[in-house]
């Protein structure tokens, strides 16, 4: 079997220009399922990330038998609800790695609703058998009720709400315990209410009252977990290096907007210009501690350049990363040991990074399927040069990143390798 890896070279001079960046996948996904519930509507910037075009092509036909959700975390979810409210019958499956990622939490709930859904194999996990739609009665203006754990993936809930409007009794949801990744929920809520849905956001309830989303159009902002590599890059380049990041909103719904608070700890000023963002550098802190609970996307470029800076990086919040497209905890714990740095648990999902030194001469990274992976280390290639195996991941979010590389000023050298 043959495998390509990238050779990743820079030339010593600032960094500096205009990067190109995707349109948000999480807004598109969304978007697209809240749009195909709705009937009608015009989308703008929608996002070519592979997960995107998945989406479209898999609501784009409504008589398929067999549905692939391929490794798209959000495609699995949020077509498992849009299926079910919509009364389809299909078998839902994906990838090895999609078949070891739990799905009970949501199945339950929308048994609970009225759906009815096998498990087509292990029980508790994809591919589904999705076999129709019967919802129970309720009281007269009584809300469908359900309690959900608040610390699973934000994608179970946001399934759910998304589906509320088109229950005869609408949707109560009571979140129970922490609420990790907030900032998604309240994403799923603005675009709700964008095409007209009746949502009230009461802290731990989230009411969504029976009534058809409407016809509107909507464009999709540019994607702040990609900008954060750019970030990154920004931050380990030479001396004076800088760059524009255009399509990027100052009031964003997106919660990895998170990155600029966390990024000016770590050397990275933000100024908001007439379309997107200036980033500069600044000095950075010697210690930073953040709770990623509302934006774990971003963890892995931030351990990265903490150890690569010797920032002393405190991380908490980190629960959802053990069930991404890899164990990203385990694979920052490989990859990082190899540059001479260290993602220590030192109590339960409280970690720190610490480094001793950190060079970088030419080693490989291993991606283990995640996109995030990839492009979380590839900023290194400004300190030295540096090999990213299976580079081809980086299309499940941002499909020209390596040719963004490429234009910043990168030399970027493809091989291929027989296994």
């Amino acid at each position: 079997m043959n495998s390509t890896s990238l050779t990743l070279r820079w030339s010593g001079k600032p960094l500096n220009g205009t990067a190109q960046l995707p349109a948000s996948k999480s807004e598109s996904n969304r978007a697209l399922i809240i749009q195909a519930l709705a009937g009608s509507g015009q989308l703008d910037n929608l996002s070519d990330a592979n997960d995107t075009q998945l989406m479209q092509r898999l609501l784009a036909d409504p008589t398929a038998e067999t549905l692939d959700a391929e490794d798209a975390g959000t495609v699995m979810r949020f077509l498992t609800a849009y299926l079910a409210v919509t009364n389809r019958q299909a078998l839902l499956t994906g990838t090895p790695r999609m078949k070891e990622r739990p799905i009970m939490v949501l199945v339950d709930a929308l048994r609970e609703l009225g759906a009815r859904i096998e498990y087509a194999e292990m029980e508790g996990f994809p591919p589904l058998r999705l076999q129709g739609w019967q919802p129970e009665a309720t009281a007269d203006n009584e809300l469908a009720e359900l309690s959900v754990r608040g610390d699973i993936s934000s994608q179970y809930i946001s399934a759910l709400l998304m589906i509320g409007p088109m229950l005869p009794s609408g949707l109560r949801v009571n979140l129970v315990g922490k609420v990790g990744s907030r900032p998604y929920i309240r994403m799923t809520q603005a675009l709700m209410q964008h095409f007209g849905a009746n949502f009230r956001d009461l802290g731990s309830v989230l009411e969504v009252r029976p009534a058809a989303y409407q016809s509107a159009d909507y464009t999709i902002e540019s994607d702040w977990s990609a900008a954060s590599y750019w970030y990154a890059m920004v931050a380990l380049g030479p001396v004076g290096s800088e760059i524009t990041l255009p399509g990027l909103r100052q009031y964003s719904w997106q919660g990895d907007q998170a990155i600029v608070g966390i990024m000016e700890k770590l050397g990275v000023a933000t100024e908001f210009v007439a379309d997107g963002v200036r980033l500069t550098q600044i000095s950075p802190a010697a210690e930073l501690t953040h709770d990623f609970t509302d934006c774990p996307d971003l963890a892995q470029t931030v351990a990265v350049v903490a150890a690569a800076q010797g920032t002393n990086l405190v991380m908490t919040g980190l629960e959802s990363l053990r069930i991404k497209e890899t164990d990203r905890i385990a694979a920052l714990q490989t990859e990082l040991a190899s540059f001479g740095a260290f993602l220590l648990e030192e109590a339960n999902e409280h970690f720190r990074v610490t480094s001793e030194n950190f060079h970088v001469d030419g080693q490989e990274v291993a991606t283990y399927h995640d996109h995030r992976m990839a492009m979380a280390f590839a900023p290194l290639a400004l300190r030295g040069p540096l090999t990213i195996q299976d580079p081809k991941v980086v299309r499940k979010s941002y499909p020209q990143f390596w040719s963004e590389l490429e234009k910043a000023g990168f030399q970027v050298n493809q091989s291929n390798q027989m296994n």
